[in-house]
């Protein structure tokens, strides 16, 4: 049997509706109940996706009363920020070099 891989934040934010309850989430801290009335999906799909956000490191939860308060979990996004700031580097880089080739010739 294979070892449990975390899922990777990019595959987990091409689902749609994890993206709105991330977008939801940007704006401040809310329970499942008012990202359900918020978005065209039920509670329960809310919870499985909330879920699968907390999983990826994406989202964390606090108790406040009866009900969970959901947060985007700062490290999980810096991270994510700190790849595309990786792909957008070595984008640029790309381009310099095809810049100073063209130069050359």
């Amino acid at each position: 049997m294979g070892t449990y891989q975390r899922p990777d934040g990019w595959e987990i934010l091409g689902d749609p509706s994890r993206r709105a309850i991330v977008e939801c989430l940007a704006e401040r801290p809310r329970a499942v109940g008012e990202l359900a009335e918020l978005l065209p999906i039920s509670r329960p799909a809310v919870s499985q996706h909330l879920r699968v956000l907390k999983d990826a490191g994406l989202v964390d939860d606090e108790a406040a009363g009866t009900r969970r308060v959901y947060r985007l979990n700062p490290a999980g996004v810096s991270a994510l920020r700190d790849q595309l700031d990786m792909f957008w580097k070595r984008t640029l880089r790309g381009f310099e070099e095809i810049v100073e080739d063209e130069e050359k010739s």
